[in-house]
């Protein structure tokens, strides 16, 4: 981070490591396009096995993972269950309609975690007039409902419920290690319950770029296709691939630290504001603060004047994202700006 700012934006804002930089110094390349980069090889198979999947792709962020997923998993007029605030909803700007050509059918969860009941009334309510649901779209951690963790058994029995309707299945799991990390799951369990799945290195786990998506063999072959459509065949992309295996192997057990450091920083925050925020529900490293009445762009400027980095999310919401650039101290910092900014 530069000199005396504690970054608390996003997780995205981490730098690499010196060990990140000389792993990409040094990386063994090739022409990606053309099959031929051996680290990116490598690390697609290291993934693939990982989460029990038989192939793996790398793409440069999770938004295209996650838009050349849905379009290789579905057909124009199709129906996508979701939940309301999920990211494909929210923050991929309308690729789902752009790009594929599909409806979010969305269920709001305010805790996250989709259920079978509402799943079911979806897909049991169609009919000659409705667009066909194809596919159930899954995300854990939770990013807009504040990083919450999706209980495994929850996840499965969605999963189970749409599979048994002859639906596929897929996961958003940008932060999937942080919740593996929060709940004590293994990320292949999460995996065994879906079709395929995508993850991000360049957030909690530090990577300066990417993501991967790993699933059956011959879905990885069309989303590498497609990933091309897109624009993601890179060239020696084997110099990212390279920093993202440090991330992967130096990054997952210390996400502890965050989701210790976002729990602290909760606890100070409702300490200085009662209300505004309840420690109990954060479960990893993502932080929402209602700060009711206050406006979040004036207590976001009065953050940042201390050198404290936070986002408005609208008129009267903040969101802070601990990670491995912000240290004890730095929560410390926040905390007492925090306070400061909401006393007058």
């Amino acid at each position: 981070m530069p000199s005396g700012l504690v970054e608390l934006r996003s997780d995205t804002f981490t730098t690499p490591t010196p060990e990140m930089r000389r792993a990409m110094a040094d990386a063994e390349v090739g022409d990606d396009v053309w099959g031929t980069d051996p680290t990116a090889i490598a690390l697609e198979a290291h993934c693939a096995q990982l989460f029990g999947k038989e192939a793996g792709l790398f793409v440069p962020s999770g938004t295209m993972g996650n838009e050349a997923s849905l379009k290789v998993l579905t057909r124009p007029g199709d129906e996508v269950i979701t939940e309301s605030s999920a990211h494909i909803v929210r923050y991929e700007r309308g690729g789902p309609a752009a790009l594929s050509g599909v409806t979010l059918r969305t269920i709001e969860a305010l805790d996250g975690v989709l259920r079978p009941e509402p799943v079911a009334a979806i897909i049991d309510g169609a009919n000659a007039h409705t667009a066909r649901a194809t596919l159930v779209w899954l995300e854990n951690t939770h990013n807009a409902r504040g990083g919450r963790v999706v209980p495994l058994d929850d996840l499965r029995a969605v999963a189970e419920l749409a599979r048994s309707r002859g639906l596929g299945v897929y996961l958003d799991g940008a932060r999937i290690f942080n919740a593996s990390v929060a709940s004590g799951t293994p990320v292949r369990a999460y995996a065994d319950a879906v079709d395929a799945l995508g993850f991000c290195f360049s957030k909690g786990l530090g990577a300066p770029v990417g993501s991967m998506v790993v699933g059956p063999a011959d879905f990885i072959d069309r989303l590498r296709h497609v990933r091309g459509l897109l624009g993601g065949g890179m060239r020696q992309v084997g110099i990212l691939c390279a920093a993202a295996r440090v991330a992967l192997d130096t990054g997952v057990m210390r996400l502890a630290d965050d989701h210790a450091n976002a729990r602290r920083l909760a606890d100070g925050i409702a300490t200085a504001l009662p209300g505004s925020v309840d420690p109990t529900t954060v479960d990893t490293n993502i932080v929402f603060v209602d700060l009711g009445r206050r406006d979040a762009a004036a207590v976001t400027a009065s953050l940042a004047a201390e050198g404290v980095m936070v986002a408005a999310l609208g008129p009267s919401v903040i969101r802070a994202v601990t990670h491995r650039d912000v240290d004890g101290t730095g929560i410390d910092r926040a905390i007492d700006a925090f306070a400061r900014a909401v006393a007058v």
